[in-house]
């Protein structure tokens, strides 16, 4: 299986396990809470799949990148969590962090 498409679940199960934490009210409603703990596990096994295809720096930088803007944008629209310019210069360097990442790194062997 291509190791992007891998990847791209990966992120879409920790960002929902990671809204699902939002909506466990600190764990204490028990349904979002094991949504969580099985969106999380599903996240962690899709990126080990992804990982032995790809560098692991590379894997991950998408993964935590991707995941970090993705909740920050999801906080604003779901939440109404405060935006800023501050928070769009933030995601901004994230993803052109891992933009640098991806132009610079090793051709396959």
């Amino acid at each position: 299986m291509n190791p992007w498409l891998v990847l791209t679940l990966s992120i879409a199960s920790e960002v929902a396990g990671t809204l699902l934490l939002k909506a466990s009210y600190g764990l204490s409603q028990w349904a979002p809470t094991a949504g969580m703990g099985l969106c999380y596990a599903a996240a962690i096994w899709l990126m080990g799949l992804a990982s032995k295809q790809m560098e692991i720096g590379m894997a991950y930088a998408v993964w935590a990148g991707a995941g970090t803007a993705l909740i920050a944008l999801l906080g604003v629209a779901l939440f109404s969590e405060s935006a800023s310019w501050g928070k769009a210069l933030g995601v901004g360097c994230i993803v052109l962090g891992v933009l640098l990442l991806h132009l610079n790194q090793a051709a396959p062997a």
